[in-house]
């Protein structure tokens, strides 16, 4: 039981930090960047309220209901901005998943309650469809490994000399400020993780 619970509170404390991050970019940027913001702050609360059932008591029967009903609202409406492309095909396929998530781990799915994040094959019962949860999880194992193949020439670039004139401080040789640092890549690339481990629970 120590690891499961390890395990769960690790997916709780990353996901509401994540979706920490996210909220505190609603904050600025253009309004298509605080959309998208938003809809990830909601992704890792809700993520992080997913994994609570590894290590919190049983969370109440309508607490799926719930989640079928917020991440349903958020595909249709991930889908009716999925024609510009970008994060939003990603959103519209996150927030299905969850829907999916949510329904299979319901009392009412027929698998005799929810084992918890973090103790699959605890209960040797399926809650999910395999095809459907294997290609969610083939989904989410490319979509890693474009990610971190993706973030690897941008830390390579970070690490690099300093431009001439300059001492590698805080500021540009003319005086500027650096731009802050975007996390924004690598709470993408938490959620997604966390996504892949609460798949294969399934």
């Amino acid at each position: 039981m120590h690891g499961p619970a390890l395990s769960g509170w690790l997916s709780m404390a990353l996901c509401a930090i994540t979706g920490s991050y996210c909220l505190l970019r609603t904050r600025g940027g253009t309004e298509g960047e605080r959309r998208t913001a938003r809809a990830e702050a909601v992704m890792g609360f809700g993520m992080a309220v997913m994994a609570a059932p590894a290590v919190l008591p049983k969370l109440p029967d309508r607490m799926w209901a719930v989640y079928a009903v917020v991440f349903g609202g958020a595909a249709v409406r991930a889908l009716l901005t999925a024609r510009h492309g970008g994060p939003h095909l990603h959103h519209l396929v996150g927030s299905l998943a969850m829907v999916y998530m949510g329904v299979a781990m319901a009392p009412w799915a027929g698998h005799g309650g929810h084992p918890g994040h973090g103790a699959a094959g605890s209960s040797g019962a399926a809650g999910g469809v395999p095809l459907l949860t294997g290609a969610l999880l083939a989904y989410y194992a490319l979509y890693l490994l474009r990610s971190a193949s993706g973030m690897v020439p941008v830390a390579a670039h970070a690490g690099g000399p300093p431009a001439p004139g300059g001492t590698g401080g805080s500021s540009t040789p003319g005086g500027a400020p650096h731009a802050r640092l975007d996390l924004t890549p690598a709470c993408r690339l938490t959620m997604a993780v966390a996504m892949f481990a609460m798949l294969l629970t399934l």
